[in-house]
């Protein structure tokens, strides 16, 4: 098992997730990722920012999408960043949800084939070969500068079937989003059969389940600041990866209500404990046999996001004392 971390905003100051990034590599994860989200901090400059502080671990985005950003500026984005890093870049390429996307009038209903086309077109660029075949695209279009490397890895970010089996025919490796974690048990499938009717040993992909995560010294620490998070985004996960801890949408309509009416404290109060069965979380040893059942089902990397913990330097300590080397 490896072991990603995703820093969202709330996390924290840009500069002290950068410094969460360090004690990250310190703990030894294998990978820091951040997601490019709509409205919110910059990825680009925030993986720039953890490239000059680290020297070991690969660095990403999550959900950088081909709607918003030309997969020409994505592919100097990319090339820039492993440059930079020394070869440590690796990119998280799709969508998650067409949500954000279409707060900008965006209509992504075509999301497999765009992102299947800014996959090869990234890869095409990073060769060095001029790319003419994208609509409206013609021979200027090619890098003016040397990659670092000719190839960097391309992790595509899906949900659906379809579109996650689309992942495991075209990436090094996928980003599906698990939560809950044992929603893995349907997710890993699609992806395993799209890398088979390709031609492709599923074997050779890495497929990291993206997770919440509140790892706490007790239990009751790690689920309390979970409740935010779960009052605010439960009502939104889809109906199959619910159903695979036994709720379903209709279970968060009370939460739904609340967030509605801007009562964000009564929403988060209102969590029950079977609605934390969406993160992984609990004490070290509650995380790591959390951590076993994802391998069990095939995730071969976990990216760990979310709160992370009540004190997330603490649960990255804690993460490096007593999870990551029982996998070791």
């Amino acid at each position: 098992m490896k072991f990603g971390i995703r820093f969202i905003d709330y996390v924290g100051s840009l500069r002290e997730i950068v410094e969460l990034s360090v004690l990250a590599e310190q703990a030894g994860f294998d990978a820091v990722w951040f997601p490019h989200d709509t409205f919110m901090k910059n990825t680009w400059v925030t993986t720039s920012a953890v490239a000059a502080r680290t020297s070991r671990v690969a660095i990403g985005s999550v959900g950088t999408n081909p709607y918003t950003t030309s997969p020409a500026e994505i592919a100097t984005y990319i090339a820039t960043l492993d440059e930079l890093s020394g070869g440590r870049a690796v990119l998280g390429l799709g969508l998650h949800t067409r949500d954000m996307v279409g707060w900008l009038g965006v209509d992504a209903r075509d999301c497999i084939r765009r992102t299947e086309l800014a996959v090869h077109a990234i890869r095409r660029l990073l060769r060095g070969e001029t790319v003419d075949d994208v609509p409206g695209w013609g021979e200027q279009c090619y890098l003016r500068f040397e990659p670092h490397r000719a190839r960097v890895p391309i992790y595509v970010c899906a949900f659906g079937l379809e579109y996650l089996a689309m992942s495991g025919a075209v990436g090094d490796g996928s980003l599906p989003m698990i939560t809950p974690p044992e929603s893995a048990s349907y997710m890993v499938p699609a992806i395993t059969r799209g890398a088979r009717e390709a031609g492709r040993d599923p074997g050779e992909l890495d497929i990291a389940g993206c997770a919440w995560l509140s790892l706490s010294e007790t239990r009751s620490g790690a689920t309390q600041v979970l409740r935010q998070m779960v009052s605010y985004f439960g009502p939104y996960m889809e109906e199959p990866a619910l159903q695979t801890v036994g709720l379903s949408q209709a279970d968060f309509a009370k939460q739904k209500e609340l967030i509605g009416e801007g009562k964000y404290e009564d929403a988060a109060a209102s969590v029950n404990e079977k609605m934390f069965r969406l993160a992984i979380a609990g004490t070290p040893n509650e995380v790591i046999a959390q951590i076993e059942r994802l391998a069990e089902l095939g995730i071969t990397q976990v990216s760990l996001g979310g709160p992370i913990g009540p004190d997330p330097a603490e649960a990255i300590r804690l993460m490096g004392e007593k999870v990551i080397p029982y996998f070791r």
